[in-house]
């Protein structure tokens, strides 16, 4: 009895090591060593950041989350998640991005809809960035989908994928849609020459999100959940509006533009800090923003122009001049698109033209 007992329990034992050790028992539960390996995986999946990758359904410890002004991308949609190690907070800042601990990982999705004006149907997954926080600091990969759009690989050096989409206006659109290499990944992510998030800031996750059982404000359910950490009273939660939103002033939704689009570089602390035009949201001086300024250096970029911003008169401002152009050498942003943002463009200049 006794030995049959034995070799019961060991049955037992086993069978429970294989289950655990199954890829169904382990469907829900995030991959942290594959994150902090030194080496990135080659696939996606290897991560198990979600639960159905495809459908972009997020494990049960990723949360989704959006962007009150999100970063234009060539009119690519884009589906945002945080996770944040068991046990362990961001720490909440109330004008930079988040400090979020070791093990974080901020994922965002690119894709395409057929068509934009139904934006939940025919989608194609282009690609997903990961933004890893190892102990050695952030580190910035790229995954492009396969054509069965059932998993993504690894891709350090970049991509060009031809994208075709039907847009709000019903024209076919046709694109070569780039997938930025390590280095221009780095390029923008850049706050005093580390890698660093730029998105997750309180005034751009100050919004309602559907999680399910209806809109919850995202900073709220981040303290609920436990991702979150020192949050203030709601009262003193920074916001910016929506760039549609007209009951908003003309002037704070193009700084919400701007600060986006813009200001990860154009920043005392960004690479392009040496142009001396800061757009950061808090930025309080015109000049700064462009308001009577010279160009710090003159050639193609500033198109023969005087100014970076000639109050009253967009054609005759430079940073109009940049924002319509397609041209690699003079648009601005330098990466992230091939086309105008003509919704972004006409906002910044009607901004331009009713300044005195």
């Amino acid at each position: 009895m006794r030995l049959c007992a034995v070799s019961s329990a060991r049955a037992f034992v086993a069978a429970i090591i294989v289950i655990l050790c199954s890829p169904t028992a382990l469907a829900g539960a995030v991959n942290d060593e594959a994150l902090m390996a030194p080496r990135p995986a080659r696939l996606l999946s290897s991560y198990r950041l979600f639960a159905d990758a495809g459908k972009q359904q997020p494990s049960e410890a990723v949360v989704p989350y959006d962007l009150q002004v999100p970063l234009f991308t060539d009119y690519a949609q884009k589906y945002r998640f945080v996770y944040v190690p068991a046990g362990a907070a961001a720490t909440y800042d109330d004008t930079e991005a988040f400090d979020f601990p070791v093990g974080s990982v901020l994922v965002k999705t690119f894709a395409y809809p057929a068509d934009l004006r139904a934006p939940s149907e025919a989608v194609r997954l282009i690609e997903t960035r990961l933004l890893i926080h190892t102990d050695k600091g952030w580190n910035a990969w790229t995954y492009i989908w396969n054509e069965e759009q059932t998993d993504a690989v690894l891709k350090v050096a970049g991509k060009v994928v031809p994208v075709n989409f039907t847009d709000k206006a019903g024209t076919l659109q046709s694109i070569n849609y780039i997938v930025p290499n390590k280095n221009q990944c780095k390029g923008c992510h850049s706050f005093n020459r580390v890698v660093t998030p730029i998105g997750p800031k309180a005034r751009n996750l100050n919004k309602d999100f559907d999680y399910g059982a209806g809109p919850r404000n995202q900073l709220d359910k981040w303290h609920d959940l436990g991702l979150l950490s020192g949050l203030p009273a709601s009262r003193d939660w920074p916001s910016v509006p929506h760039v549609e939103d007209t009951s908003a002033s003309l002037d704070r939704r193009a700084r919400a533009y701007l600060d986006v689009n813009c200001a990860h570089c154009h920043r005392l602390e960004g690479p392009g800090s040496t142009s001396g035009l800061f757009l950061t949201y808090s930025e309080k001086n015109p000049t700064a923003w462009g308001y009577k300024k010279r160009p710090v250096a003159a050639g193609r970029g500033s198109g023969g122009l005087t100014y970076d911003i000639e109050p009253g008169d967009a054609d005759a401002s430079i940073l109009h001049y940049r924002m319509v152009s397609t041209d690699p050498g003079v648009m601005m942003p330098e990466v992230g698109r091939t086309l105008v943002d003509a919704e972004g463009l006409e906002l910044i200049r009607n901004w331009v033209e009713q300044m005195e």
